[in-house]
């Protein structure tokens, strides 16, 4: 089995069993976050927990549905040989990018530790569209690897979620840090980490071949 391949199949098997458990975290151990919403203090408005849950969970269940999205474009077969599909399952990927970043932009003045985190969540729900549709823009005008390269960037934003909960457990845990302080370090931290791994991605593979967007084969 060829490397980049194997490397594809480990990738969506990360996706997929993350997406289970966030479902399953979600939509059925805790559905109304109970555990999530005891870490917010010192917030500057009152939470609607009714309203936020429902926001919460349109957020999730959108987020999960980009990471699915942007997984299955990157494999070469589909952009090769089902070219309609890999650009309608592109415009998919803005549409559920959008609703993410809206839903977000939403919950941002209500982010575990505080204002910092807001900040860094209203910083991000910037960059993200910004990348994508900068994406966009190199397809439309025809520039394939450009595409490509603003692909990974952005795609790289959907494992957001996965880094924030990483760090924070690290910091929370391993430092003994307070869990708001912890958050929001993770918030930061899974920006600036998934900007750097996009640019490694990117520089690994140095695809210089004009093919439809695929960093990896399948």
């Amino acid at each position: 089995m060829p490397k980049t391949k194997s490397l594809y199949l480990i990738m969506f098997a990360v996706i997929i069993a993350f997406i289970l458990y966030v479902v399953y975290a979600n939509f059925v151990s805790d559905p109304q976050a109970k555990g999530f919403l005891s870490h917010k203090s010192g917030l500057d408005r009152t939470v609607n927990v009714p309203v936020w849950l429902n926001v919460m969970n349109i957020h999730v269940a959108f987020a999960c549905l980009a990471m699915i999205s942007g997984a299955i474009n990157f494999a070469e077969r589909i952009s090769a040989k089902h070219r309609k599909f890999h650009r309608i399952n592109g415009y998919a990927y803005v549409l559920f990018v959008l609703v993410v970043v809206v839903t977000s932009g939403y919950m941002a003045p209500y982010a575990t530790g505080g204002k910092p985190s807001s900040m860094a969540f209203n910083l991000l729900n910037i960059m993200w569209p910004s990348v994508t549709i900068a994406a966009i823009v190199q397809i439309k005008k025809k520039r394939v690897n450009k595409h490509r390269k603003w692909m990974i960037r952005s795609y790289a934003f959907c494992f957001t979620n996965m880094f924030i909960h990483a760090i924070t457990f690290v910091v929370h845990e391993g430092l003994n840090m307070e869990y708001p302080a912890s958050y929001t370090i993770g918030v930061y931290g899974s920006i600036v980490l998934l900007l750097l791994l996009a640019e490694i991605v990117i520089r690994a593979t140095n695809a210089k071949d004009k093919r439809p967007p695929a960093f990896w084969t399948n």
